[in-house]
């Protein structure tokens, strides 16, 4: 500010202040002529009146845009906007590259083993004898403790039990012997509190004959009178054509109340439902909903490759055309040309799977869909269920193919089961296994093989098991592994079980090794051991061994178990090998932790390496990363030395991370001498900047190719 006087004398303040220092810039004025200046001299320009050296703190607009225009301010200003400019978009599109260029996050039921709980035999908790969902949720941190997220339950639907809950009488209640619907409830809120997944039981392809739509459909009842495959038979000899069902005999029963024949290609208490009517289709829609609604996670939908036959009925061709027809009573005698896997079949999947996919639209909350259809040889049918890339189906269908492993524990032969889906299965989808399941009906080879027929030579028995393969799915009565293979061979098989590609399955107990159980014809509670005691699946359903108390912890409360306990049952028991590191709970807790915290383990190259009559050998690395892992597993009777001196890719020392037998664990061996005992399985950390996968892609196998990028220690698609 300044006083200056006007004209008339008086004084008056004015508006800037003098700068001693001003030096103009263009013009060249120096501060002295301000100085010196005739007060009343006038300025030519308003604009010489705010000439500051520099700017001030309340300076007025005029003097703020004098200034914000010279290129000193200017130009610092525009490079700092655009560089603002420039970072954001680098930014935003780094953050959609990384967006694109990612892989999908896996899904809960590829991150995790699917858990198999058998209801019945899992954990009683009223003391009843039977297992029942409060005892499951009882025993929910033992799912925690083995870093399980998957639980598959078998059904505990309303049931007359024929068929142990696989003949459902109402889809829509709980069984009394497994609780109420409160106590279903409970157990799935506890399991999400957890963040447990709950996958049910379901069972489209057949009712109960005491269900309620059966009941109609008998008495005609218009709406209902097609909700079954009925036709004309006579009753004294009901057969309307030579088809069989899966326990044997004609798949047709004469019904006095309509006077026709129903089809069960089951027992003649589980009546096929006519999925040629809408009504059903919706029906079985609407149940769907019904559970979806109370939010469980997911369906394994069983005996799918049944739901459709030919409507016209006619008779199957016989597998030997001499055989007299009145003799046709297995299912093996016939090529089921009209009983399986008929067309629409895969259309009513697709449908249901459309369904799920509506309520997998919360967040987190995907709804799993997988089938049951063992296909025997014919594995191009069983990879349908895949869907298409346009049409999305089941997420995977059930790989049995390792429920045949213990009829040859030789290396040649593990290789082939698991190359059989591995060269099957649709380019980007998910592989899984299955070693051992309750509830999967299989039927006894042709009386004419056996094993001492089989030639020495490992590729002629590769070559033979190979063409053979349609008539070896084992027994009726699937045993448990520890049972069928033996207790040598449990710990490799579950090693293998946890380290290939893809989602494994644990039916309950084989975590600790469980046997089955002797079963006298007076103990059988199966309906189908009591057809025919040979096929009873019994043996394999023992009340789980939780501790050495009274039934094995199964139930504590008194001293009823449905089925016998095992009596191995004080020293194979979860309580028990919890304490001990080197036990076979310890060594799968291990493993599938490490299955999920390793990016080679579940998002990595599978390539096999080496088999031969004993060992089966492969590699599990991703692209990028400097850190694989060798699995060596022997299946042979006795031990072997495994030369892998020609696998370039390998460092010439490998030092074992884990063995199935605790004294190799640590230690060094040379590539070209690998030592196993049998039944015993190693797996070797090493680290590499050579990859076998990119010179070897003809053994190797990724559902989806991914990469590392160790500088952001992120994954890329690559």
């Amino acid at each position: 500010m300044s006083l200056t006087k006007d004209t008339d004398g008086s004084l008056e303040l004015g508006l800037y202040t003098r700068n001693p220092g001003y030096q103009d810039e263009e013009g060249g004025g120096s501060a002295a002529d301000t100085i010196h200046a005739d007060p009343g001299e006038k300025h030519e320009s308003d604009a010489a009146e705010y000439t500051q050296i520099k700017p001030y703190a309340g300076m007025p607009k005029e003097v703020l845009l004098l200034y914000s225009s010279q290129a000193r301010y200017r130009v610092p200003r525009e490079i700092l906007f655009w560089l603002t400019v420039a970072c954001t978009l680098a930014l935003v599109t780094l953050t959609v590259t990384v967006i694109v260029m990612s892989p999908r996050c896996l899904s809960w039921w590829q991150a995790s083993p699917v858990y198999q709980v058998y209801t019945r035999s899992f954990r009683d908790s009223d003391g009843d004898g039977v297992g029942d969902l409060k005892g499951i949720q009882e025993q929910l941190d033992h799912f925690e403790y083995l870093n399980i997220k998957s639980v598959w339950i078998s059904p505990f639907y309303r049931s007359p039990m024929r068929d142990f809950g696989y003949d459902v009488a109402d889809f829509r209640s709980i069984d009394p012997l497994f609780g109420t619907m409160q106590d279903f409830e409970d157990l799935l809120g506890e399991m999400q509190k957890k963040g447990l997944k709950l996958i049910m039981d379901f069972i489209p392809n057949h009712t109960s004959d005491q269900h309620r739509w059966f009941n109609l459909s008998r008495t005609r009842e218009p709406h209902y009178k097609d909700y079954y495959v009925w036709t004309d038979c006579n009753a004294t000899a009901p057969r309307p054509n030579n088809w069989v069902s899966v326990f044997g005999n004609s798949s047709w029963t004469y019904d006095d109340v309509r006077g026709q024949c129903y089809l069960h290609q089951f027992l003649k208490e589980q009546p096929d439902l006519n999925f040629r009517n809408l009504h059903v289709r919706k029906e079985i829609t609407d149940i769907i909903h019904f559970w979806l609604e109370k939010g469980v996670d997911g369906f394994r939908m069983d005996a799918v490759k049944h739901l459709l036959e030919a409507a016209h009925l006619r008779d199957e061709p016989q597998v030997d055309p001499n055989k007299a027809p009145e003799s046709v009573t297995s299912e093996w005698d016939l090529h089921h040309d009209y009983t399986t896997s008929q067309l629409g079949l895969h259309d009513l999947l697709r449908d249901w799977r459309a369904e799920m996919d509506i309520y997998s639209r919360e967040p987190g909350r995907y709804r799993f869909m997988v089938t049951e259809s063992y296909d025997y040889h014919e594995v191009d049918k069983t990879m349908m269920y895949y869907g298409t890339p346009l049409v999305k189906e089941s997420d995977f269908p059930f790989n049995f193919y390792l429920l045949d492993l213990p009829q040859n524990t030789s290396g040649l032969w593990v290789q082939h089961l698991v190359h059989l889906w591995m060269a099957n299965i649709p380019k980007g989808q998910w592989p899984n296994w299955v070693v051992s399941q309750e509830s999967l009906y299989l039927h006894p080879p042709p009386p004419t093989f056996s094993f001492s027929n089989l030639p020495n030579s490992p590729l002629h028995l590769l070559f033979y098991f190979s063409n053979l393969h349609c008539y070896q799915v084992g027994n009726h009565d699937k045993p448990r592994i520890a049972s069928s293979a033996g207790q040598t061979y449990i710990r490799v098989i579950n090693m293998l079980l946890l380290t290939l590609p893809g989602t494994p399955t644990t039916y309950y107990g084989e975590e600790i090794g469980m046997e089955n159980i002797n079963v006298t014809d007076s103990q059988i509670q199966d309906p189908a051991g009591k057809y025919n005691a040979s096929a009873s699946r019994d043996p394999q359903r023992s009340p789980m061994q939780w501790s050495g108390d009274m039934n094995a912890g199964f139930n504590n409360k008194t001293n009823i178990t449905w089925l016998p306990v095992h009596p191995d049952y004080s020293s194979v028991n979860v309580e028990v090998q919890k304490k001990d590191e080197g036990s076979v709970l310890a060594q799968y807790r291990f493993l599938n932790k490490l299955r999920q915290s390793e990016l080679p383990l579940h998002r990595g190259w599978f390539c096999y390496v080496h088999a031969d009559a004993s060992v089966f050998s492969y590699l599990r690395e991703l692209d990028g990363l400097d850190r694989a892992f060798l699995m060596v597993l022997n299946f042979g009777k006795e031990s072997a030395i495994t030369d892998l001196s020609s696998i370039r890719e390998l460092p010439e020392q490998l030092k074992v991370l884990m063995s199935t037998n605790q004294v190799s664990e640590g230690k060094v061996l040379q590539k070209s001498r690998i030592l196993t005992e049998a039944g015993e399985g190693l797996m070797i950390q090493y680290s590499t900047l050579i990859h076998f996968n990119p010179n070897h892609p003809e053994q190797c196998y990724v559902s989806e190719k991914t990469c590392y990028l160790s500088a952001m220690d992120i994954l890329y698609k690559c």
